[in-house]
This record gives structure tokens, C-alpha cells and sequence, in this order.
């Protein structure tokens, strides 16, 4: 039974999700304790209390164990052993499973995982050096050389199209690396799916927008036909079947050029191309992952509205202190919604915040269109260069 106050929720991680977290927790009565090792990280200002330790310290985690009723994370860097050790010395719960977790933290054993529940995935080959990645080039004609732990935003991706540029690439990334074909997608897609108590749900199919690997907008729900959002729900609840542990998850999905659809990537966590559903849907991803990592009754998934969301990365040379300007133009236009991540430095590409816009009366693509212009003007509007 569900009683307030509420308990206390111990985050691995306390970046911009770390965040969200926080400001999500609080309405429920829910206070969020964080472990960061930047001191003053960006959720450390939303937050009750952060601890500063690195993300696999023992004596930090074990100090957020002691200090919280459940535990959760909003990084993959946390360690799965050593959450699963501090779970069972506490006795305090751990959502998603650290198993889930170890799965998922290399790209290798996720996609080999995948494949073996009969999860569409595209093809890959691990790769043990420079012979096996020339094979696999040659076997693929071309591949995405991945490292297998740690990329994220496009680092740790690099294109390989001939055999002969397999040695530069894997000094770029180290041997540590699997090779995946290239998929020739319609578009990319996004599930924000969440496993609790009550079961299995899904929000609604979004469109990301990508450039450099680095997602830059999402459109919800996805300009693309019905069959293909009721097959991408479909496989995304087999991919929430298959993980362990309550929480919210991000599954990247391939819509190909024929209608099928692919698993690109999953992460055990809310999802940047979920920050839509902050607006957009009636329950946030973020008050969905406090929810079922509680053991709580989840909120509805269902769309509110069509929404576009739209990433503010840094646009600067150098790393410089952050001050966006021309704010203003954002604050004056209706149903636009401001996200600041209280990051104190701007970095080249660097995720600062979102813009997020909504418009109950979009109906069809032409709608979805206009609303996606509308946001990226917005987001051009406004700049970390003192002009």
C-alpha cells in the first residue's frame, strides 16, 4: 500500500536525467538522494542530497544504500556487481536488475542477447581484431564499428567501408569492439517502454531525428504508417519481456526502407528521446520510472498532444561558461516549453537543454511538419555565443 510522505529514492547518476528524476519524484512526495562525482551536478540543485563519489565507489554506493528505500540509475557506468552485492547487503531493492544492466552495458553481449530471444536485430560480428573486422567489412559490405562498452552521442562509432581502414579504426576505438551492418532505414524510431507491477506499457511510437549520431529532435507520435507503429510496439513489448527488473526503457528502433523494424539499442533508463512525454504525454517518462521503481501503480502512457522536442547542444568552438541568450523568444511563444539542465559549462554539441512544442490540433504529417519547423526555429533562436 502506497502511503505519504514517500520514500526515499537513491540515484546512480546525477546528470540531466538525474534531474528530471528529481523533479518528477518530488509531486509524488518522493525525496531523491544522487551519487555524482562532479560536485553541484546538474540534479544536485533538484535533489535532497547528493553524495560526490564516483559511479563504482563502494563506500559512495553503499553510503546511498543506507540513505534510500530503493535504488535505481540514470547512467550506464553504475556497476551492476556491485549494486547487485550492496542490494542484497541492505536489503534495499534495485530497479532495473543489475543483470539487465551487465546485458546491456556491452553492445556485444546485448545484441547476441537479443538475437538469441528472436528479437530483430541487424546483423553483426564481434570483432577479436584487425583479420576479423576486414571479414566482417567484406562479409557486410561496410560496417559501424561500436565499441562495445561506453559510446554514447556518437562517441565510440566509427564508419568502416573498406578492409584496409580497419587498422585506423580500431586504434580510434581499441580492439574492445563489435562491427554491425549498415541498416538502410526509412527513419528512426523510439519506444519509451516501462515494466512494473501491473505489467507492460508503451508510450506512444516516436520519430528521433539524428545528426552525427547525436539526436537533435523527436517527433510524437512518428510520421510514418500505422502498420509500423502497431510493429514497432510490437516489438518493443518483446524486448520489455525479455529484460528483468521494473523502470522505464529507451529501445532505439530501425523502421528499414521495406516496413520491418530493427532494435538498434536499449537503454535501462529514461531516454532522451522520451523528454517529449514531460508535455506531451499524460504521465512523464520520468514520473513513470519513479512510479515503477517504487513498486507503484504506473500513470497512463496515452498521448496528450502532438509534441516535437527538439535538443539545445552547445554551438560553441571551445568550451566556454554557459549563458544562452535570447531566451526571451522562447518564454514569448505559445505552447513552447523551456527545459534548462544547469550544466555551468557549454562544450561543442554538448545536451544543455530542450525546447519542447506542443499543438493539440495536429492531425496528420503536413501538421507534424510545421511543428517540427517551428521548434527548430525556436531552437535556432537561442545561442551560448555573445553575439
Amino acid at each position: 500500500m502506497t502511503t505519504l510522505p514517500g520514500p526515499t529514492l537513491g540515484v546512480v547518476g546525477g546528470g540531466q536525467l538525474g534531474r528530471m528524476l528529481a523533479e518528477a519524484a518530488a509531486p509524488l512526495g518522493v525525496e531523491v538522494i544522487v551519487l555524482d562525482p562532479t560536485p553541484e551536478c546538474p540534479a544536485s540543485l533538484v535533489a535532497r542530497e547528493q553524495i560526490v563519489g564516483e559511479f563504482d565507489d563502494p563506500d559512495a554506493v553503499r553510503e546511498l544504500a543506507a540513505a534510500s528505500d530503493a535504488l535505481t540509475f540514470e547512467i550506464e557506468l553504475a556497476d551492476p556487481d556491485l549494486l547487485a552485492d550492496v542490494a542484497d547487503e541492505h536489503d534495499v531493492p534495485v530497479n532495473p536488475d543489475p543483470g539487465t544492466l551487465r546485458t546491456i552495458q556491452d553492445k556485444l553481449v546485448q545484441k547476441e542477447a537479443l538475437a538469441d530471444a528472436g528479437i530483430p536485430v541487424p546483423d553483426f560480428i564481434g570483432v577479436g581484431g584487425e583479420k576479423d573486422l576486414k571479414l566482417a567489412v567484406e562479409e557486410l559490405d561496410g560496417v559501424m564499428l561500436k565499441a562495445r562498452e561506453g559510446g554514447y552521442d556518437g562517441r565510440g562509432n566509427t564508419p568502416v567501408q573498406e578492409p584496409d581502414d580497419a587498422a585506423a579504426a580500431l586504434d580510434e576505438l581499441g580492439v574492445d569492439t563489435m562491427a554491425e551492418a549498415f541498416v538502410p532505414f526509412e527513419r528512426e524510431l523510439s519506444v519509451i517502454g516501462v515494466k512494473g507491477p501491473d505489467g507492460v506499457a508503451t508510450y506512444p511510437v516516436t520519430e528521433t531525428i539524428h545528426e552525427d549520431e547525436i539526436l537533435r529532435a523527436s517527433v510524437s507520435p512518428a510520421r510514418t504508417d500505422d502498420s509500423v507503429r502497431d510493429r514497432a510496439r510490437e516489438v518493443a513489448v518483446d524486448v520489455l519481456e525479455f529484460l528483468d527488473g521494473y523502470g522505464v526503457y529507451g529501445i532505439e528502433l530501425f523502421e528499414t526502407e521495406n516496413g520491418d523494424i530493427l532494435v538498434n539499442e536499449i537503454a535501462p533508463r529514461p531516454h532522451n528521446s522520451g523528454h517529449w512525454t514531460i508535455e506531451g504525454a499524460h504521465t512523464s517518462q520520468f514520473e513513470t520510472h519513479v512510479r515503477a521503481v517504487l513498486g507503484w501503480p504506473l500513470g497512463s502512457t496515452d498521448l496528450a498532444e502532438p509534441t516535437v522536442s527538439v535538443n539545445l547542444l552547445g554551438d560553441v568552438d571551445e568550451p566556454e561558461s554557459a549563458t544562452l541568450h535570447n531566451v526571451d523568444s522562447v518564454l514569448e511563444s505559445s505552447n513552447a516549453h523551456f527545459h534548462w539542465y544547469g550544466k555551468k559549462q557549454a562544450r561543442p554539441l554538448r545536451k544543455m537543454g530542450h525546447i519542447t512544442v506542443t499543438d493539440p490540433d495536429a492531425a496528420d504529417a503536413d501538421d507534424y511538419d510545421a511543428l517540427l519547423d517551428r521548434a527548430e526555429s525556436l531552437r535556432d533562436g537561442v545561442t551560448f555565443v555573445d553575439e
